[in-house]
This record gives C-alpha cells, structure tokens and sequence, in this order.
C-alpha cells in the first residue's frame, strides 16, 4: 500500500465522519428549530387570549359606566320633570287665586298687556 492510499482513504473516513457529524448538527438545529417555532406559537396564542380577555374586560366597564349614567340621566330627567309640574302647579294655583281675589285689577292688567303687545307688533 502506497501513502496515497492511506491518505485517501484518511480522508474518505474523516470525509464520512465530517458529513455524520454536520448531519447531527442539521438535525440538532433543525430540533431547535421546531422547538423554538412551537414557544413562539404559545407566547403568542397566550398574549392572544390576553389581549381577548383585557378587551372583554374594558368593553364590560363601559358598557356599565354608560348603563350608570343613563340610570342617573333618568333619575335626574324625572325629578326635573316632577320640579317642572310643581312649579306650573303652584302658578296655576296663584294666578287662580289672584283673579278671584281681585277680579277688575286682574282684567285691567290682562288689557294693559295687551295693549303692550299690540303696540309693540304695530312698529
């Protein structure tokens, strides 16, 4: 056997011994590879279902604060509306017994401010 021999078949064996080695290695990264894909895949489902639950949350809290102020929109309308009745109530019942009480000085003034009236049309 000559040294030419050797030397190729040295280089064959670290030639084999080389490609087992980067075949380890492609399938080690490989490996890696796929486990690393599958943790990006959870991060993201996990922040997915975060963001869900944080968006189902805020929208809960507006929906509630709107249903609140519109409960105090309503009471306030109502107790607006019940001054509102009261007040003409209690005019009714003044002007009433005003023109009962003084019956000539009420049509004298109704007269007067309809003269006012008129007259303020004219021009």
């Amino acid at each position: 056997m000559s040294t030419t021999d050797t030397e190729a078949r040295m280089r064959g064996w670290t030639d084999k011994a080389t490609a087992e080695r980067l075949e380890k290695d492609v399938a080690a990264v490989k490996s890696d590879i796929a486990a690393l894909t599958d943790q990006i895949t959870d991060a993201l489902n996990t922040f997915a279902n975060a963001t869900s639950k944080q968006a189902r949350r805020g929208y809960k809290q507006a929906r509630d604060n709107m249903d609140s102020t519109l409960d105090d929109f309503s009471e306030r309308s109502s107790a607006m509306m019940d001054a509102a009745h009261d007040a003409y109530g209690s005019i009714e019942e003044t002007l009433e017994d005003a023109i009962t009480q003084r019956p000539l000085a009420t049509v004298g003034i109704a007269l007067g401010i309809g003269f006012l009236i008129g007259v303020a049309w004219r021009r």
